[in-house]
This record gives structure tokens, C-alpha cells and sequence, in this order.
């Protein structure tokens, strides 16, 4: 008697649908846990209690971003027709629109969800697999989000001020976010090798894409400040606070008074 071998498709199937199920059952038990959680209210000023360490990482990056990142980027800038450079970064944002409902869902954003999902479906149909970006068009706009304003929402504190080999300026809640982000992409659990290569591909080619685009902001800040660690650092803190809705009046101006920074030249 022999005996029959599953297909490779049966094993994908079955993996599938285990992943939809721990998805489903994690966003229901979180759901109900953070029930009646409030946003983290504003915080003031920087903490960055780990500055020496920072720094040092900073070092690092700005060697790597001079090195490498720079030369990179700019001869992607010149070798990569700016339609195709684009199609690249419709692609490589469309791949987080899978993450961005979830994100929603998670944030009690239900409308925010459908409106990422539509985005999704059109690009990645329409749209030739995300390259294109008719959903803009359509009037659906990109609404992108990520597991740390999960948390920002839920009630978890910004926490400290980190700098990240390679990655740059983020915050201990953010840097978890990012992890999350990376780990339950339904993309990236669904998909099998080489596809998820792809994705790689894609999304540093989208970096270097951003790299060379704001070329001249960058060098500013790395290679033009006094101090670009303490740039940078405000810069960053700056901007995700603006996203997360914990500053600025009601002309939508940032409130500059919470950012006073000794180290900013």
C-alpha cells in the first residue's frame, strides 16, 4: 500500500488558515483587554537618559549613511528612470497595506481599516500588483499606520529616545511597534520564500529611493548641523508627536514649546 504525500499547496493552505486563526483569536483577545484604554497623554520635553549610548550609535550611522546609504542612493537616483523609482514606492507602500488594517482594526479605527483595505485591493488589482496608485485617484487616500501608534493609542507611554543601528531615531514604544510590525504583516506570514525576498527588495529599494529624494534634507541635518545627533533627535520627536496628535493648536501648527532641546544648536 502506498501511501499518498500531502501536497506542498496543502501544507501552505494549512499554515494559512492556522495563521488567519492565531490572528483572529490575538485581535480578539487584545481587543477585549484594551477596552476602555485611554491614548498616552502628551509628554513633554526629551528623555533620553541612554544619550552616551545613542550617540555612539548615531556615529555609526552617519559612517554607514556616508559609506553606503549616500553612494547608493544617488546612484540609484541616476541609474533608475524616476516612473520606475516610483512604481517601486507604490509597491513597497501597498505591501503595508495588510498591516495598516490590522493596525486600524486594533486602534478601533474600523473606517480608517476599510479605507486601507480598499486601498489594497484596488492597487494590487488595478493597480498591477501595487505599482500604480489609482485608489488615490479614486479619492481614497493613504491613511498608513503601524503597531506603535497601536500602542499610542492603547495607553503605552512614548518611553525613551533610542537610536537604532541602521534603522535611526525612534522611541522603546516605536521600536517595539516596529518588531510587532514586522512579525505579524499578514503579508509576510502568509507568504512563502521567494516571495517574501520581494518584499525585502522592495523595501530597501524604497529607502534608497527616499534616501535620494530628500538628498539635500538629509545632508543638512547629518552633515550640516552642529550637532546632528541632537537634530535629529528633535526632528524625529518632533514629526511623531505631530502624527500621533499630541501637538499643535488648532491651525494644526506644532507647539515647539515641549521640545525645548539644551544639545540643539
Amino acid at each position: 500500500m502506498i501511501r499518498q504525500t500531502p501536497s506542498l499547496s496543502f501544507f501552505r493552505y494549512r499554515k494559512s488558515a492556522r495563521l488567519r486563526g492565531l490572528l483572529a483569536g490575538f485581535g480578539l483577545i487584545v481587543a477585549g483587554a484594551v477596552q476602555g484604554c485611554a491614548p498616552a497623554p502628551a509628554p513633554k520635553g526629551i528623555y533620553d537618559p541612554n544619550e552616551a549610548v545613542n550617540r555612539k550609535v548615531h556615529g555609526f550611522n552617519v559612517v554607514m549613511d556616508k559609506t553606503l546609504l549616500k553612494p547608493l542612493s544617488s546612484a540609484y537616483g541616476d541609474v533608475v528612470p524616476e516612473p520606475v523609482a516610483e512604481g517601486v514606492q507604490n509597491f513597497a507602500s501597498n505591501l503595508d497595506g495588510p498591516g495598516d488594517v490590522v493596525n486600524g482594526l486594533l486602534q478601533g479605527n474600523p473606517a480608517g481599516a476599510m479605507q486601507n483595505g480598499m486601498r489594497f485591493v484596488i492597487n494590487s488589482t488595478i493597480g498591477i500588483g501595487g505599482l500604480f496608485d489609482p485608489a488615490t485617484a479614486m479619492g481614497l487616500k493613504d491613511a498608513p499606520t503601524d503597531f506603535g501608534e497601536t500602542l499610542h493609542v492603547w495607553g503605552a507611554k512614548e518611553g525613551r529616545y533610542v537610536e537604532l543601528p541602521l534603522l535611526g531615531p525612534s522611541t522603546t514604544r516605536d521600536f517595539a511597534g516596529t518588531v510587532a510590525d514586522m512579525v505579524l504583516n499578514p503579508l509576510r506570514l502568509v507568504l512563502e520564500r521567494p516571495e517574501t525576498y520581494w518584499m525585502t527588495g522592495a523595501k530597501v529599494a524604497s529607502r534608497l529611493g527616499d534616501r535620494a529624494r530628500y538628498s539635500a534634507t538629509l545632508d543638512s541635518i547629518l552633515y550640516g548641523s552642529a550637532d546632528s545627533y541632537a537634530q535629529a533627535r528633535l526632528l524625529y520627536l518632533q514629526n511623531r508627536r505631530f502624527e500621533l496628535g499630541q501637538t499643535g493648536g488648532a491651525d494644526g501648527a506644532v507647539d515647539d514649546a515641549n521640545f525645548e532641546d539644551p544639545y540643539a544648536q
